[in-house]
């Protein structure tokens, strides 16, 4: 008993000595992604183009709407307090608009992970395409893996110290127009581009400018897969949208096990196809080898497929060595009798994904009815609480409101109110014009504003509810046929 105690004992104090010893930081080892040519690269450079085409040129896209109207197509005006989209406008009154369309990115990202891996991280998380772009103008300027190995060990020279100063200036000014185009959805694109270069722009104009620049500089030129790796917090909790029927990146090992080098002429019998070229580890933009199974780091870029593709068909073997499958298949491979007979069909279709598309559908319903059914015309309704009411000369009740109607449209809008739960109601508005057809008043309320209106409610002391009545406030547009409503209470005095 005392022996085995003093044994733990020490072994606790050899475990607590290592520890002490471990670094608390590791240095990082700098990645060299090596240049690439295969279908998935040129998927990449495709995805690419496409989303830095659509984030650079859709704010300078034009869309006549009429006087006194932006005619930018996409714009967030903050100064308006609503969002342009084409023919679409959004005010703040609707941002559960917004909102649903953040729940629906994210459930569309939990079912692409389900079905297809971390494709999003792999080809259009935005961290991968400016990386993406940067390391191409790395590559121009500096050369490939091997050259830019060799670059980096070499003594500063005048030569060195150019091509460094070429390649950061290229990234500034990439940087730069990221956050400039950030800005651009948010004010005048053409405008705010020449009041930039005349130094008239506003001050928090230049301050945004300058924090997308440097985020944009800082994340894509120098920490790169360090974001991946650290800063995302989307590999952590990933795993938990994937099951053995994702399709992922894998690597055969059943079929490339044991690896080694092979020559010319060599038989292939009591070996693996792996021939430890350990070109898929170069392409790798996070440096792993996904020959060791699957990793956080791993971004499902698919770069080390074109990579194996490539050695499989210089030393005539079978391609897909690194392929996309599943893990349910892969384990049906090598276990196997005959190993690489085993198969697992894909199922797209299981409970998981199942249920992510029945919520995509939902949210997409729900969303669809509720801006079908939007209206040209909000309606807000606040009941004066100090007093509560007023006992008039002749003895009546009166309570005051303060009425606020959002007009949605670009014309001037002619409103009627009225006020249904007191049949003998007498309304009286503040500034009011009578209507001449109807003799009732009439609420102007200009373009795409929001009318203010002190409305009066009276109702004979005979009539006066005791204590709280639910009423509601309606507002109507003859000539539109648009109509709001809001709920209030009257008040009258206790019995």
């Amino acid at each position: 008993m005392g022996i085995d105690t003093k044994v733990r004992d020490e072994d606790a104090v050899s475990l607590a000595a290592q520890k002490a010893e471990l670094p608390l930081y590791v240095t990082r080892i700098k990645v060299y992604p090596r240049a690439i040519a295969g279908q998935w690269r040129r998927i990449k450079w495709a995805v690419l183009v496409l989303l830095l085409g659509l984030y650079y040129l859709v704010p300078w896209i034009r869309w006549d709407r009429g006087p006194n109207a932006p005619s930018q197509a996409i714009l967030i005006d903050l100064d308006g307090r609503r969002g342009w989209f084409f023919d679409v406008v959004i005010w703040p009154q609707e941002v559960y608009f917004v909102t649903g369309l953040l729940i629906l990115g994210s459930l569309g990202l939990f079912f692409a992970s389900s079905l297809f891996g971390r494709v999003w991280c792999g080809f259009t998380c935005p961290q991968t395409v400016w990386t993406d772009l940067f390391m191409l103008v790395e590559r121009w300027i500096e050369g490939d893996r091997n050259e830019r190995m060799r670059f980096d060990r070499q003594p500063m020279s005048a030569t060195k110290a150019a091509r460094k100063g070429l390649k950061h200036a290229a990234w500034l000014v990439i940087a730069a127009a990221t956050g400039g185009a950030w800005v651009f959805y948010y004010v005048d694109a053409p405008t705010t581009l020449v009041k930039i270069f005349r130094g008239e722009a506003s001050l928090e104009v230049y301050t945004f400018v300058g924090l997308f620049t440097a985020t944009t500089y800082v994340l894509a030129g120098w920490a790169r897969e360090q974001v991946c790796t650290y800063m995302c917090p989307w590999p952590r909790f990933q795993a938990a949208m994937l099951d053995e029927q994702s399709l992922i990146v894998t690597y055969q090992k059943w079929r490339g096990e044991q690896r080694g080098k092979h020559k010319a002429g060599d038989t292939w019998e009591g070996r693996g196809d792996c021939v430890d070229c350990r070109l898929c580890v170069a392409v790798c933009p996070t440096g792993i080898d996904i020959r060791d199974g699957q990793q956080i780091e791993c971004i499902g870029c698919g770069l080390c497929i074109d990579a194996c593709t490539q050695t499989m068909d210089k030393v005539g073997r079978p391609l897909d060595l690194i392929r996309w499958d599943t893990l349910a298949n892969q384990h049906a491979k090598e276990t196997s009798v005959v190993k690489g007979t085993g198969r697992v069909a894909w199922r797209p279709l299981r409970p998981r994904t199942l249920l992510y598309a029945g919520l995509l559908g939902l949210v997409s319903a729900i969303m669809l009815v509720a801006f079908l059914l939007r209206s040209d015309a909000e309606l807000t309704v606040q009941r004066d609480r100090s007093p509560n009411y007023v006992r008039l000369s002749n003895g009546d009740i009166r309570n005051s409101y303060t009425l606020k109607i959002l007009n949605k449209h670009r014309e001037e809008a002619h409103f009627q109110v009225a006020v249904e739960g007191l049949p003998s109601a007498v309304l009286s508005i503040i500034g009011a014009d009578a209507d001449g057809a109807s003799g009732s008043p009439s609420l102007v309320v200009h373009p795409d504003a929001v009318g203010t209106f002190r409305v009066l409610v009276t109702v004979p002391s005979k009539n006066a509810p005791a204590g709280s009545k639910p009423i509601t406030f309606q507002v109507r547009e003859a000539s539109q046929a648009r109509r709001a409503s809001h709920d209030a209470v009257f008040v009258g005095p206790g019995r």
